[in-house]
């Protein structure tokens, strides 16, 4: 009997999360032994004959071991088999709505999605002949009496962006019908929530987000169970070429090393700063999961391991929340979420203003957070002068 490699053994051993974000995907080489995955800054490789690939690598728009690796750690940290990353998460969206759907369909979108989402089904979907229904997903009834005999998908957010709505997967996964079930699991990430385990088809993610966690790396993954799914993406991905750079990957395999812990501090500020707020009489509600107020608190608690770093506080008038956006001086304005750094914006002004004239256009009065990792009692201190300085 062959006695099993270093490689095989470090891999039979990395069974926890924070073990396989770093082990996960990627071994040391036979060549050097590097630690890190190599940035294969190659957009071609030699081959050992005619169509006798080495390693199964050909061109770079269609594979490249760097990202190659950075999708079997995605699978991993899913409980997943198939990962596929791309350009960013919406070259991600794009390339499974147009797998999934032809003219004629039917997509269900919850009434508190990403304003860029509704956008594209909306827009752009919608001039292919896709139909739109808006549906507060939250409500397993109203999912279940939306379903059509042309639906082919459900779009869950859970968390939702920006209200922080909380959609219980497994139950809408068991009214589905033939529809397929994806989950927008950015917010979350595959530390704090796996909604294939909980009978979602297929998860997506903006690796831009927490995966990458440092604001500096555009991305997007589709995991799936499925292989004829994974064929599929594997095909646009060469075919249309929206694939992620090599440093890309790179970057985003090295910010996962790091996933579990910043998640912790994420979860750990965020429910600092939920509390801090909910007491202040300038604040009308926070929207944070983690809040025994929060109406979804409860399935959070039973679908997910953390309530995440993302809130969102609604003030007593719109001039409040703007002037808010405004005073904050640690915590800076900007778009984007689940970078080590804390962000505050408009969403009606901001991620959002897609969204104006529709269901799904945010109240004037909510501001959006996300919690980054720097010292509470330093973002304490910050929103408190932003909060007294109120006219």
């Amino acid at each position: 009997m062959t006695e099993p490699s270093n490689h095989e053994r470090r891999a039979q051993l990395a069974r926890g999360f924070h073990s396989r974000a770093i082990h996960a995907g990627y071994q040391p080489d036979s060549h050097m032994g590097s630690i890190n995955v190599p940035i294969y800054a190659s957009t071609t490789f030699e081959q050992d004959g005619l169509a006798q690939l080495r390693g199964g690598f050909e061109y770079g728009r269609v594979a490249n071991p760097t990202v190659r690796a950075l999708e079997k750690t995605l699978a991993a940290l899913e409980d997943a088999q198939y990962a596929r990353v791309f350009s960013s998460g919406m070259a991600a969206v794009d390339t499974l709505l147009r797998i999934i759907l032809r003219p004629g369909a039917h997509v269900i979108l919850g009434n508190d999605a990403y304003g860029g989402m509704y956008r594209l089904l909306h827009n752009d979907y919608g001039d292919w002949g896709v139909e739109l229904s808006i549906v507060d997903t939250t409500d397993v009834q109203a999912v279940r009496a939306a379903i059509k005999d042309n639906t082919k998908l459900i779009w869950l957010e859970t968390p939702t962006n920006p209200a922080t709505n909380i959609t219980d997967i497994a139950a809408v996964a068991a009214v589905k019908g033939n529809a397929a079930v994806v989950v927008d699991n950015t917010f979350a990430t595959p530390y704090l929530q796996n909604p294939l385990a909980l009978g979602a088809d297929h998860v997506l993610h903006s690796t831009t987000k927490y995966l990458g966690g440092h604001s500096d790396v555009l991305g997007g993954a589709v995991v799936t169970n499925d292989p004829e799914m994974d064929e599929r993406l594997l095909y646009f991905q060469g075919n249309t070429g929206a694939v992620a750079s090599p440093f890309d990957a790179y970057l985003t395999a090295r910010g996962i090393k790091t996933l579990a812990v910043r998640m912790d501090r994420h979860c750990q500020n965020a429910q600092a700063v939920a509390e801090f707020l909910a007491a202040r009489a300038e604040v009308k509600q926070v929207l944070y999961p983690g809040l025994a107020s929060h109406p979804g608190h409860e399935l959070a608690a039973k679908q997910m391991r953390g309530f995440g770093g993302m809130m969102s506080v609604r003030f007593h008038n719109p001039e409040h929340a703007a002037q808010f956006c405004l005073n904050t001086r640690l915590i800076a304005l900007a778009e984007s979420l689940g970078g080590v750094e804390s962000l505050v914006e408009h969403p009606r002004h901001m991620t959002h203003v897609s969204a104006e004239g529709s269901e799904l256009v945010p109240p004037a009065d909510l501001v959006r957070l996300s919690i980054g990792i720097e010292d509470s009692e330093d973002l304490l201190e910050d929103l408190r002068q932003a909060l007294d300085a109120l006219d």
